[in-house]
């Protein structure tokens, strides 16, 4: 994301429809074009009403494995690949119409979000985007990983993901790093999918979980590498990493110029990292807001 430029939208619906990886039930995505200064708002189509819920830190209800919204009956699980497209695309205002609690796994990445995006088309808005610029660093530790947050050299976002298990781990140690434009999300991030070891898949599927999914559904990783499937990238596991960041730290609802590194992190820690960068958001906008007027009172003193 390049300094300040005008908010976005898309040109027209577009939908995706899948399967929730956990509950097994069907479910249709339909995003719309929303007014300036909206931000991302899902909607619950299946529910009396269609309640709303605001995509941002206060309605956030994450857990480990994924990242959920609720605000009274519109609630949502596993939002991240949906916001991380919307993110990766600069598109700032959508309103997303959703047919069920949660949102399709497709192949646990969020490409088929960004392929239906980029078809509806983009819509350069009259109202001027007002993005966070990180003036001071910051680190936010948690459960032995951390997120370190700096100022940007030359006015972008940058988003990195270190990435060990240890050397007991079948999912090897691996990096990846990228400068945010919707191009290099596109085509570098995007279809990195969801991972984890076969063992965790035995895991899920003996307690009931996730009996539907195959192995073309996600990566299963193994002691030989990806079960019945092959890896997008060398280092797809740290990219889909990067992705959540991307998504998670995207409910702050403003967009980021700065540094984003994270080692070992994962979605409770993205989420600190969201709550910490809105509130420097909401800080920002205050700050800038009383500038007019301190330099009313003085003119009027002079």
């Amino acid at each position: 994301m390049m300094g300040i430029r005008n908010e976005h939208t898309i040109a027209s619906c577009c939908e995706i429809s899948g399967r929730g990886y956990w509950s097994g039930k069907d479910v249709r995505v339909t995003c719309c074009p929303a007014p300036a200064g909206t931000g991302i708002v899902l909607v619950r189509a299946d529910l009396p009403g269609q309640p709303e819920c605001p995509a941002t830190t206060q309605y956030a209800t994450g857990i480990s494995f994924r990242t959920n919204l609720a605000n009274g009956p519109a609630t949502f699980e596993m939002v991240e690949h949906l916001m991380a497209a919307l993110a990766g695309l600069e598109i700032d205002n959508c309103r997303v119409e959703i047919t069920a609690e949660e949102l399709p796994g497709l192949d646990g990445s969020s490409l088929a979000y960004v392929d239906a995006l980029q078809e509806a088309g983009l819509v350069i808005q009259a109202a001027t985007s007002q993005p966070l610029v990180i003036r001071e660093s910051f680190r936010i530790e948690h459960s032995g990983g951390y997120v370190d947050v700096s100022p940007s050299t030359n006015n972008e976002s940058t988003f990195e993901y270190s990435l060990d298990y240890g050397p007991d781990s079948t999912i090897r140690e691996q990096k990846f790093r990228c400068v945010q434009t919707p191009l290099t999300f596109a085509r570098q991030v995007a279809s990195a999918r969801t991972f984890v070891t076969a063992e965790q898949a035995q895991q899920l599927r003996a307690s009931g979980v996730a009996s539907h999914v195959t192995h073309q559904d996600l990566l299963v990783i193994g002691d030989n590498g990806p079960v019945d499937n092959q890896y997008r990238f060398r280092n797809e596991c740290a990219r889909h990493k990067t992705l959540d960041l991307i998504g998670d730290l995207s409910l702050a609802g403003v967009g980021l110029i700065g540094q984003f590194s994270s080692v070992r992190g994962g979605h409770q820690l993205n989420g600190m990292v969201a709550v910490r960068l809105a509130q420097l958001a909401h800080q920002q906008r205050l700050t800038h807001h009383s500038i007019p007027f301190a330099g009313q009172r003085r003119n009027r003193a002079a």
